[in-house]
């Protein structure tokens, strides 16, 4: 299963459109916040494919959850942005989250920086800002997980 993880597009339309234009055979599409409403316009890239999100510190009107969690190909997958964790600060407090919740993936932005952590266990993964040209996909195999940072070309 792959998965498109996006995050911090920040209004930029053309990146997140670019980002997905890059990754046809993902098969879910996830944006960790800061520009909840710029999926809607790639709805047409996008169209059949299952989309998660959630809101950011900066998506003030969204409705999207702040935190979300899901099971995708066998693995437990925390979403979220990442303020309420201070992970600017460190991510002492988004592991405990996901220890908590008896997650296998965290997935989290809001630092703009591309992360790649494992621990006992545990995924920590940041896609980076794709205002900034970065994102990622995340795929689930049989033998675990595979993060493969990208940039818009």
């Amino acid at each position: 299963m792959k998965i498109l993880v996006l995050s911090d597009s920040h209004g930029s339309v053309w990146a997140l459109r670019q980002a997905v234009a890059q990754e046809p055979g993902v098969s879910l599409v996830i944006h960790l916040g800061d520009g909840a409403d710029d999926l809607a316009h790639a709805g047409d890239l996008i169209a059949g494919r299952p989309v998660l999100q959630v809101r950011g510190n900066c998506d003030w009107h969204a409705q999207a959850p702040t935190r979300l969690i899901t099971e995708e190909g066998g693995k437990r997958i925390l979403l979220t942005h990442g303020h309420e964790q201070m992970v600017k600060y460190g991510d002492s407090l988004l592991r405990q989250t996901a220890r908590e919740n008896h997650v296998d993936i965290a997935l989290y932005g809001h630092t703009h920086e591309s992360v790649q952590q494992y621990d006992d266990g545990l995924y920590l993964c940041n896609p980076g800002s794709v205002r900034a040209g970065d994102y990622a996909v995340l795929e689930i195999v049989p033998q675990g997980v595979l993060w493969l940072p990208k940039k818009i070309r």
